[in-house]
């Protein structure tokens, strides 16, 4: 159901006008010129399951609660841009068995967030089936380990095997008729899931906020392997004990991502391409390792997407502050670099000069922090990062428990301080 089509003529032309004004606010900040003020960007993530007084349950299984609490929320803070990342469909991962998600109900309690759950999905003697056929890999082993209803997929015979004969004993079982039926009704309700976020988007963007999110799932090729196969400690073992077929494994990821975006239509206006980077910062990797396994495959990716008329949205995760040199290398106006723990003074002076830089609030201010402290540590990172333009305010990290009153403040403090 559209929601906007209620709307007055009126309405419709000021929602119009005021998304016009905020991406136009959003580009020139991108491109390094001054805006009228600094830019506002927000990641509500389960922030308005806080600010309405539901829970973070709703996000996975009542939608129609949880579009109500997204729009109170985009509707009281009023960011120029939102980053709308869809949450999964709860039904959808208890049918298919997801074992790398603990999510509201099944796992943690009906009020917490989600829970990554890393393991190495991918056994450290298993690189070279990884890199001698990704294909057969990701089907018959890996799929089977990371969803439970697709068990069935492990007794396939190799897939370079299936050129002139299915595999009929496998296709006829029970368990694999199962997994279909299973699959099937997953799949209703993953569409109907998608079809819901859909539509909050336009609405969101019908009454003015900017939200595109274009090509999820792009990121790091080095990020890819650690978060969904090695896991953390088997890529930093990795590192030492078989750095060559990381590296191979890290040029595979990094073709399958070129591939990817080469498939893309070239993008249509603003486009930012949202990555959170997770295992390049400081506490993972040394400099050396950085230049090695992660910087040239993000770069990459990076290229292959402005190629595309897309705009690189990277979020460092981490301390970053050894790393920004290299960060500084891409195109001129054609990234967004945010920070999580980075020296915004040193960011500007060194990548600001190139990209426009986004952060830093700190989270634990906008929870724990009084009006004063909030307005104080706003003010600053204005200062340190707004001259000149190519700057956006956003958060060092999730806002899922932030006070709102403090949003409230740190908003109101960011238009009215940061005007040029």
């Amino acid at each position: 159901m559209n929601q906007g089509a209620g709307k007055t003529a009126a309405e419709k032309t000021a929602g119009k006008k005021a998304y016009d004004e905020r991406v136009r606010r959003l580009v020139d900040a991108v491109e390094l010129r001054e805006p009228d003020r600094v830019p506002v960007s927000l990641g509500l993530s389960y922030f308005p399951a806080k600010f309405t007084g539901g829970e973070v349950w709703d996000a996975f299984y009542d939608f129609p609660k949880w579009r109500e609490a997204y729009l109170a929320a985009a509707r009281e803070y009023e960011p120029d841009r939102l980053l709308l990342v869809p949450s999964a469909c709860g039904r959808t991962l208890e049918t298919v068995q997801a074992r790398q998600t603990k999510w509201p109900g099944h796992g943690v309690a009906r009020h917490h967030t989600h829970q990554f759950v890393e393991g190495e999905y991918m056994k450290e003697d298993e690189y070279d089936l990884f890199l001698n056929d990704m294909s057969d890999f990701l089907v018959r082993v890996y799929l089977p380990r990371a969803y439970g209803i697709l068990g069935p997929l492990g007794k396939f015979p190799p897939l370079s095997s299936l050129f002139n004969i299915l595999p009929y004993d496998t296709l006829a079982s029970d368990g694999f008729v199962k997994m279909m039926e299973a699959m099937t009704e997953a799949a209703r309700e993953a569409v109907h899931w998608q079809q819901n976020w859909a539509e909050l988007a336009r609405e969101v963007e019908e009454a003015g906020f900017f939200c595109a999110m274009p090509l999820m799932g792009v990121g790091s090729p080095f990020d890819m392997i650690s978060d969904f196969l090695r896991g953390m400690r088997g890529a930093m073992l990795d590192m030492f004990r078989r750095p060559d077929k990381l590296r191979r494994a890290c040029e595979q990821m990094c073709r399958l991502m070129l591939e990817r975006i080469a498939a893309a239509p070239a993008a249509d206006g603003f486009a930012p391409v949202f990555m959170p980077l997770h295992r390049g910062a400081h506490g993972f990797m040394s400099l050396g390792q950085f230049e090695t396994y992660y910087w040239p495959y993000l770069k990459a990716v990076c290229s292959a997407l402005i190629g595309k008329g897309y705009t690189p949205d990277l979020f460092f995760e981490g301390d970053y502050n050894s790393r920004l040199e290299y960060i500084a290398e891409l195109p001129r106006g054609k990234a967004i670099a945010r920070f999580d723990q980075v020296d915004m003074v040193r960011a500007k002076a060194i990548v600001g000069e190139n990209l426009c830089i986004a952060g830093n609030m700190p989270v634990s201010t906008l929870q724990m922090g009084t009006k004063a402290e909030v307005e104080r540590e706003c003010k600053r990172i204005i200062d340190a990062a707004a001259p000149g333009g190519g700057f956006i305010m956003s958060p060092a990290s999730s806002l899922d428990e932030v006070n709102p009153e403090n949003m409230r403040v740190w908003i109101d403090c960011t238009k009215e301080y940061g005007q040029y």
